[in-house]
């Protein structure tokens, strides 16, 4: 009887630990924002890119400011901002990637660069320009109309992503 109350001790044990264990919730952003940094803003970015969606301004401003609000402690704010996000939209191209034999286009690329200034009216060491690349592929068959806005948003997702990193992290 007393092994048994030995081998169900420790699997109580063993049980709750995991059980223990599986509810903590771990999170590691990295996020590095100053103390006295408290507020921001992001311009609309200009489009100057030829052939890029009209919306594709309102779209990428709109997903780097929802970055921001919800995973910063930062508030939104017009009015002399700790830290300013600014830019254009310079290429918004569709290429040819993969020829198959015979010439033929295997797949098609969505090429999006985004040239960002950061200003950080606080420390302006800290202040940044960078142009950020980054492209999505998708078969040749595809009709492009009918998933730009996927490639659109998955671009948009990997681009606000990498300023957000480039700004907050330290990376």
């Amino acid at each position: 009887m007393q092994l048994f109350n030995i081998r169900f001790s420790k699997f109580a044990l063993l049980f709750l630990f995991l059980v223990g264990i599986s509810s903590c919730k771990y999170s590691f952003t990295g996020i590095s924002i100053p103390d006295n940094v408290k507020t921001f803003y992001v311009a609309p970015f200009e489009v100057e890119a030829p052939n890029a969606e009209p919306i594709l301004s309102q779209t990428f401003s709109d997903a780097l400011r929802d970055k921001i609000q919800t995973e910063s402690r930062l508030n939104q704010s017009q009015t002399d901002p700790h830290c300013e996000f600014k830019g254009i939209i310079s290429r918004y191209q569709v290429s040819s990637v993969a020829p198959k034999p015979g010439e033929l286009t295997a797949f098609n690329r969505l090429d999006v660069t985004v040239s960002v200034e950061f200003i950080n009216h606080k420390d302006e060491s800290q202040s940044w320009k960078q142009t950020f690349p980054y492209f999505s592929d998708f078969a040749s068959d595809e009709n492009f109309l009918d998933i730009q806005d996927g490639l659109i948003e998955t671009i948009n997702e990997q681009l606000v992503e990498d300023i957000f990193n480039k700004a907050f992290t330290n990376w």
